[in-house]
């Protein structure tokens, strides 16, 4: 805002003087024309047409200034109110198209030069487009400018593509965003930060929230049957375009692919930034117990499970029977206890436990990253079935999945598992079956209500 002493501007009476002389000169040069003309014959006729000209002219550029110009828009026409485009709390892109806006990622090459990044800016202000934030990821020939946009509804994206490459951007790639990407990026990366440093499970989350829609995998250096994979990297990582490989602090390799868009050095960067934090710090696991009474009156502990818990882990298989593990491992039941040591690892997801009063470990729930997928695993020892136990522990790793962002969740068992059919149904989510040659996988897919239903154990404590 202005006040109004500073909109003030000083008066100069040279400037009037100036004028003055200017207003005289032109009407000496216009009497001295019309005397000349005026005595010609066909005097009058040539000074009406001078006058029609210059009224056509005046009209001609005053219609030209108004529709070319580049001034803000006037405040009765063109005034839009505070806020009237801006989406809130996780309303999204519906928020936004209510209010005939939509949010845009977009991310363009440009020659790294004067002016370039003016000339994008000036054809999304032709188009009506407000820059809502702004990245720069230089190159070696280039550079990379990432914008968050918010545009008229009617505009496409073909539209804004080619308008784009008029004005000298390259290899654009525009999504749809929504509110959650309004977050600013230095506060966005902190937030992943922190998260890792909670919780060692968190790193492939937090690189697939930081790089956006990505594949990654995590590849051990040692198989589950003790083979070395060959799966190593340098400590710096290595940049492939669309692929980047970073050492896994835990051991191996965690690739990390996105075919669609290739990988920036200010990216890689960002990555091996999150990667070297959870090296720092180590093995870690959020400890917290929430204490349950089964129906029949038991109480049991549910809780995270890390490799620390390795050696009761084969302990609870020892006690299994061979059916109970086969359903479980889908092969060999002698090599069971080789999954464990990566089934626990943090790096590969989350592991619930569930032990009794005595500490005995009678039930294991797995959530496992699976590139873009996320699969779901129970074990329940034969003593404790029948119980609720698995449909607890399969609950709650839903509303882990829920929480980390997972569209779905899968399930891969035996045709003849009623069990785990049943707690799969119990979820009262969307469900899709695929059988073959008597594997069934079952596919749910998620909502925050399913996964906030209370569950069939009494939850007496938390500690």
């Amino acid at each position: 805002m202005t006040s109004a002493k500073s909109a003030r501007r000083p008066h100069h009476w040279r400037r009037d003087l100036i004028e003055l002389a200017a207003l005289f000169t032109a009407v000496a040069v216009a009497d001295a024309i019309a005397n000349l003309i005026g005595h010609q014959p066909d005097g009058p006729y040539l000074l009406m047409a001078s006058a029609v000209a210059l009224v056509a002219t005046a009209a001609f550029h005053t219609w030209w200034a108004r529709r070319h110009s580049h001034a803000p828009p006037s405040d009765e026409a063109d005034a839009v109110p505070v806020g009237a485009g801006a989406t809130t709390g996780g309303a999204g892109d519906a928020g936004a198209e209510e209010t005939g806006t939509t949010l845009w990622r977009m991310r363009t090459t440009v020659l790294d030069a004067p002016g370039s990044l003016a000339a994008l800016c000036t054809a999304l202000a032709g188009l009506r487009v407000d820059i809502l934030t702004l990245q720069t990821h230089p190159l070696a020939h280039g550079t990379v400018d990432e914008f968050l946009l918010r545009a008229p509804a009617s505009l496409q994206a073909q539209e804004l593509s080619r308008e784009i490459a008029a004005a000298g951007g390259a290899s654009t790639w525009i999504e749809r965003a929504d509110a959650h990407d309004l977050v600013d990026t230095p506060t966005r990366v902190l937030s992943l930060a922190t998260r890792t440093a909670l919780d060692a499970a968190e790193l492939p989350l937090a690189l697939r929230q930081l790089l956006g829609r990505c594949t990654i995998h995590s590849l051990p250096a040692v198989s589950v049957t003790g083979r070395a994979t060959g799966q190593s990297a340098p400590v710096e990582g290595v940049l492939e375009e669309t692929v980047m490989r970073l050492r896994d602090p835990s051991g191996g390799v965690i690739s990390v692919e996105r075919p669609y868009l290739p990988f920036t050095p200010t990216e890689f960067a960002r990555a091996r930034a999150l990667v070297e934090l959870d090296a720092r710090l180590g093995p870690r696991v959020p400890r917290s117990e929430d204490v349950l009474t089964l129906p029949e009156g038991n109480e049991i502990t549910v809780r995270r499970a890390d490799r620390a818990d390795l050696a009761a882990a084969r302990a609870m298989h020892d006690r299994c029977s061979q059916h109970t593990l086969g359903l479980r491992y889908h092969g060999p039941v002698a090599d069971a206890d080789r999954y464990l040591d990566h089934l626990l690892s943090p790096r590969f997801g989350r592991t619930l436990a569930v032990q009794t009063a005595s500490g005995k470990l009678v039930a294991l729930g797995h959530l496992l990253w699976d590139g873009d997928e996320t699969e779901v695993a129970l074990l329940v020892e034969d003593d404790w079935q029948r119980r609720g136990i698995g449909s607890e522990l399969l609950r709650r790793l839903v509303a882990l999945a829920v929480e980390a962002g997972c569209e779905s969740v899968y399930a891969v068992t035996q045709s003849r598992n009623t069990g785990m059919v049943a707690a799969m149904r119990a979820l009262e989510l969307p469900l899709d079956y695929q059988i073959e040659e008597g594997t069934l996988v079952i596919t749910a897919r998620l909502t925050r209500e399913g996964a906030a239903r209370p569950s069939a154990p009494t939850e007496r404590a938390r500690r």
